[in-house]
């Protein structure tokens, strides 16, 4: 298990790098990796950034089943187009199912916390049992919410995975460009359930 020690001298290390160096540098310490996708915005980046430093890597999408039809179109085309070694998780109840029993609580209701666990902890859990990743590739920015501020380029979840997150320190106007030097789709008409708010930690992360 990697130190918190490790994680700041890397953090120090790592701060300029670029993505690849980054990605590079995470797989030295464990080829036993993931990285997970909501196919938000900007999420073409991450995947194609990892992709191409390892091709192949387990691509885990947890689909609440509650994205816009623009959503997985986009998802779609981005799986097709990189190639993508996707392995799908679903809620183990259809959301049309859930719409009847519960439909989409607001934040401050009290079934919202068993919604959150439905729609998105539990198929996460799932995928990382199933995966045992040692690292965990994803596209926290700084700046998103007040969590993601404190945490830097790699951290540990609080399972103990090391979590790398290599656009850390890039801007959406930086993101714009890697996407346009790379030919990459992006998609702005994206639903998460279980935020009322984008500024909101979604419960995997915190």
């Amino acid at each position: 298990m990697i130190s918190e020690n490790q994680i700041k001298e890397l953090n120090e290390a790592y701060k300029s790098a670029k993505p690849s160096e980054i990605i590079q540098k995470a797989l030295e310490l464990s080829e036993q990796a993931v990285v997970t996708t909501n196919f938000r915005p900007y999420e073409a980046a991450i995947l194609h950034a990892v992709n191409a430093v390892k091709p192949e890597i387990p691509v885990v999408w947890c689909d609440t089943g509650y994205n816009t039809p623009q959503t997985y179109r986009h998802a779609e085309k981005v799986i097709k187009d990189l190639s993508l070694n996707i392995f799908l998780y679903v809620p183990k109840q259809t959301s049309a199912h859930r719409d009847v029993v519960m439909g989409i609580p607001s934040i401050d209701a009290p079934e919202h916390a068993l919604f959150t666990e439905q729609v998105k902890l539990e198929p996460f859990r799932r995928a990382m049992e199933e995966h045992k990743p040692k690292v965990w590739f994803t596209n926290l920015r700084q700046g998103q919410t007040a969590f993601r501020d404190s945490i830097g380029i790699f951290s540990l979840s609080k399972d103990g995975v090391l979590k790398v997150s290599p656009f850390y320190y890039w801007s959406d106007a930086d993101l714009d460009t890697y996407l346009e030097d790379h030919n990459l789709p992006n998609e702005f008409k994206y639903f998460d359930p279980t935020k009322a708010l984008e500024n909101r930690e979604c419960g995997l992360h915190a």
